[in-house]
C-alpha cells in the first residue's frame, strides 16, 4: 500500500505491507493515510480492543502525534462535554459517550486527532465525528451508511479505516534505524486486575482497580516516559515521552487540573460571542484557567466575550482543586523518586499503580503512606517507543 507521504511531506515513496503476504490487520476504506496515520491507528486500535475485552465496555481513544490524548470507556457524560459538543447527555449511546470522555480529557491536544473505537461506528457517532476536527476513524466495523457520511468530511480527505478483529500479530516485531533491523519478542502479557494484586498499602475499591487497568493498557501504547490519571473509567491527564519521570508526573497532573477547572462555575461562565468556533471556545477556556494571558491574548479574549470575564482567584482555584478526588495515577516505569507521590497527591490521586523495583521503592511506599494513597505494585514494566 502506498502512503500519502513518510513522517514528514518531504519523505516520499512511503509504503506499508504486511508481514504475512496477503493478510492484512487492516483495510482502507476512504482515503489516503500517511506514515503518522498508520502509527496512530494502529496504536490506537490495539488501545480500545485490548480494553473493551479486558474491562467489557466500549472504548475510545483520541491518538495524536503517537500517543493518546485522551482514552476512556463508555459511561455518562457530565454537563459540561454535553453543552460544549450539543448533545442530550440522557440519551447518548454508549459508543458516543465512550469518544466524548476520551476526547474531553485534553481538548486542545485533540484537535485534528485520528479517532479508535472498540465497537463498530453507529450513525449517531459517524454524525459526532462530521461536527469535530478530527483527521481519522479507525473501528471493527461501520453501520450502513457510516462510511459514506464519513467520506464527504474534510472534502473527501477524512480516513476510514476498518480493524480485522480476528487479527493475530506475529510474535516477533522488527525495526529498521539507519540500516541496522531491530528485533524482539512481542509484549503478549495479558494485563489484568490480577496484576494490582499487591497491594502495599491501603486498600484497593474494585472501581479504583478498573481505572488503574486502564491506566495500565493506555501506557502500553504511549510514548515512554508515561503516566495517567484517571477518574470513572477515563483518563483526565496523559504525560508522555518526557524524559523525566516527574516531569511526566507533573505535566499530566497540570491536565488533569486543567480538566477539572474547566468544570468551575466562572469558567463554565464565559460568555462567548455565538460566531466563536468551539475549538477557540475551548482553548479560550484553557487560557482563562492558565491565567498567563499575554496583552494580545487579553485583548483578543474581551473581543470573543459577549460580556466581561468572571473573576477567577488563586483562592476560588485552590478551593475548587481541593475537590478533585479518587483519582488514579500508573505509571509505565518505576517511580524512582517519592517526589512523583508528592506531586500525584497534589491532584487528588488516591490510587496509584506502578512497577516498583526501584532502589528508593521504600521511600515510595512511606510517601504513599503519609498520603493515605493506595499503592499497587504490578512487577511489569511497559514502556512503548
Amino acid at each position: 500500500m502506498d502512503l500519502r507521504y513518510g513522517i514528514n511531506p518531504q519523505q516520499r515513496a512511503a509504503a506499508a505491507a504486511p508481514t504475512h503476504p496477503g493478510r492484512w490487520p487492516i483495510r482502507v476504506l476512504h482515503g489516503s493515510p500517511s506514515y503518522i496515520n498508520m502509527l496512530d491507528a494502529l496504536n490506537g486500535w490495539q488501545l480500545v480492543s485490548e480494553a473493551g475485552k479486558a474491562l467489557s465496555r466500549p472504548a475510545a481513544t483520541s491518538f495524536k502525534h503517537v500517543s493518546p490524548a485522551g482514552a476512556a470507556l463508555s459511561g455518562p457524560v457530565d454537563d459540561v462535554t454535553a453543552e460544549l459538543y450539543g448533545i442530550d447527555r440522557a440519551s447518548v449511546g454508549a459508543l458516543t459517550s465512550a469518544y466524548l470522555r476520551a476526547r474531553d480529557a485534553d481538548p486542545k491536544s485533540s484537535y485534528g486527532d485520528f479517532a479508535a473505537v472498540s465497537h463498530p461506528v453507529d450513525a449517531e457517532l459517524a454524525e459526532l465525528l462530521t461536527r469535530v476536527v478530527c483527521d481519522g476513524i479507525i473501528a471493527p466495523g461501520y453501520a450502513p451508511g457510516t462510511v459514506a457520511a464519513l467520506s464527504k468530511k474534510k472534502n473527501g480527505r477524512f480516513l476510514v479505516m476498518e480493524a480485522d478483529e480476528t487479527y493475530t500479530p506475529p510474535r516477533r516485531e522488527a525495526r529498521e534505524v539507519f540500516g541496522l533491523r531491530l528485533t524482539q519478542r512481542r509484549d503478549e502479557v495479558t494485563l489484568s486486575t490480577a496484576l494490582l494484586d499487591d497491594v502495599v498499602c491501603g486498600t484497593l475499591p474494585t472501581a479504583a482497580s478498573e481505572d488503574l487497568l486502564l491506566g495500565l493498557i493506555v501506557l502500553r501504547y504511549t510514548q515512554s516516559n508515561s503516566v495517567c490519571y484517571l477518574r470513572d473509567g477515563a483518563t483526565l491527564g496523559i504525560g508522555a515521552g518526557q524524559q523525566s519521570r516527574v516531569d511526566c508526573t507533573r505535566l499530566a497532573g497540570a491536565k488533569a487540573d486543567t480538566w477539572w477547572l474547566r468544570r468551575h462555575p466562572a469558567v463554565r461562565a464565559l460568555a462567548f460571542h455565538p460566531g466563536i468556533r468551539r475549538q477557540d471556545r475551548i482553548n479560550w477556556q484553557i487560557r482563562f484557567i492558565e491565567g498567563d494571558l499575554t496583552p494580545d491574548e487579553s485583548l483578543r479574549l474581551s473581543t470573543a466575550l459577549s460580556t466581561p470575564a468572571p473573576e477567577l482567584t488563586g483562592r476560588q482555584r485552590a478551593t475548587w482543586l481541593a475537590g478533585l478526588d479518587k483519582v488514579a495515577f500508573v505509571s509505565d516505569g518505576a517511580l524512582p523518586f517519592r517526589d512523583n507521590v508528592d506531586h500525584a497527591h497534589r491532584h487528588g490521586v488516591r490510587y496509584i499503580a506502578e512497577p516498583g523495583g526501584s532502589i528508593r521503592s521504600a521511600e515510595v511506599r512511606d510517601a504513599c503512606r503519609e498520603h493515605q494513597i493506595t499503592l499497587a505494585r504490578t512487577g511489569l514494566r511497559l514502556f512503548h517507543h
